[in-house]
């Protein structure tokens, strides 16, 4: 071979061993990077399941607000302040904010009620935080009395000023917030619905609570099967009555209109309009409700919806309700409806209509001195 052939042969196999060596330390390097990779996401991951000996996947708790403190609380219900404290330490909680004539809060209670049954033993603490919307909602034993009617169990903690409401920047009944058992909040949500998702998040949070504390136990992984309200695709808002709450949403059909603190004589006119209501008679105008303070008076309102809710109170005496200017029947009659008419005493939400379908109708309130009503609600 000459000189220079093997001079060039020897050359080539020092570049192709060369190019080998550092495709090696390369591919080393990617290795131990990988390995790094992966110890980064076991860490991420946490520790192993005891039961299951599946990694659980925790997110980085200190990404998560801590839930502010009970503040402000007027009263207590189903507990007392030393034994809420210590209920809550190591618990994952339910913050459910909620007032007692409100319908969307009326349809969550059923779930709520549900989930202590099933979880309370595995480490969840639901606590109702009762803020009031309207004024009479305040008084400690009318809320007793509902948490007795609807069967309330858990601790319930009267926000009566709203020092808690505000604490959570909370805007909305009804409203959970979860936290887990180091007190962050994990999961929110507003009204009514995504009752599988909050279930869902109810059971993971357990889980990783047994881990944390080391408990041999795992939270149920069915979900409560409840039949959820089912919402008509047209429905008449909220309405109010009272001059402080209707700032924006004013649906009173009346040329007379509003006038704070006066008592107005309405006279229901020939024409009406949808989602509007009507009155006849001499009615006080107050800041959260309206009250009649003549020997008669009326209530007219065209809506469309499937069931008609009124908060409203007075001494005892019946109220007539006519629904498209005839005698409520059996068919559409509330449950706080018999034979058409409804007594009308305690501060509270009363069902005058629950028809079978979603519709356009009129329905009629006659009325007798004292009585109140605050609003009317849809479903």
């Amino acid at each position: 071979m000459r000189k220079e052939i093997k001079t060039a042969v020897i050359g080539a196999i020092i570049i192709i061993a060369a190019i080998g060596g550092i495709s090696a330390f390369f591919t080393s390097l990617d290795k131990t990077a990988q390995s790094a990779s992966n110890q980064i996401l076991l860490e991420k991951q946490g520790p192993t399941n005891n039961t299951t000996g599946k990694l659980i996947s925790y997110p980085d708790e200190n990404n998560f607000p801590v839930a502010p403190d009970l503040v402000g609380i007027a009263d207590y219900i189903n507990t007392t302040p030393q034994e809420l404290k210590s209920e809550m330490k190591d618990k994952v909680v339910l913050y459910d904010f909620w007032t007692y004539s409100c319908i969307n809060c009326i349809r969550t209670l059923p779930y709520l009620k549900a989930w202590n049954d099933k979880y309370a033993d595995k480490g969840l603490l639901i606590i109702g935080v009762h803020s009031p919307e309207f004024e009479f909602e305040k008084d400690p034993n009318n809320v007793k009395m509902a948490a007795q009617k609807y069967g309330l169990t858990y601790p319930i903690v009267l926000d009566s000023d709203h020092m808690t409401w505000d604490a959570f920047s909370n805007r909305y009944w009804p409203a959970e917030y979860i936290t887990d058992d180091l007190g962050h909040i994990r999961h929110t949500h507003f009204g009514e619905g995504e009752y599988d998702t909050t279930e869902k998040v109810i059971q993971q949070l357990l889980d990783q609570r047994a881990t944390r504390l080391g408990l041999n136990m795992t939270a149920d992984q069915t979900l409560v099967n409840l039949q959820e309200h089912q919402f008509s695709a047209i429905q008449t808002p909220e309405l109010y009555f009272g001059y402080d709450f209707m700032q924006d949403r004013n649906f009173l059909g009346n040329s007379e209109g509003l006038q704070p603190e006066k008592i107005v004589s309405y006279t229901i006119p020939s024409g009406l309009q949808n989602d509007h209501f009507y009155l006849d008679g001499q009615w006080q105008n107050l800041n959260d409700s309206m009250k009649l303070v003549s020997d008669n008076g009326k209530i007219v309102l065209p809506y469309s919806a499937k069931d008609v809710h009124i908060v409203a109170s007075g001494t005892g005496d019946n109220i007539q309700v006519l629904l498209d200017g005839n005698v409520v029947t059996s068919d559409d009659a509330g449950q706080d409806l018999k034979n058409g008419t409804a007594s009308i005493s305690d501060h509270r939400l009363y069902n005058i209509i629950s028809s079978k379908q979603q519709g356009s109708h009129t329905v009629t309130i006659i009325a007798h001195p004292g009585f109140q009503i605050y609003t009317f609600t849809f479903g």
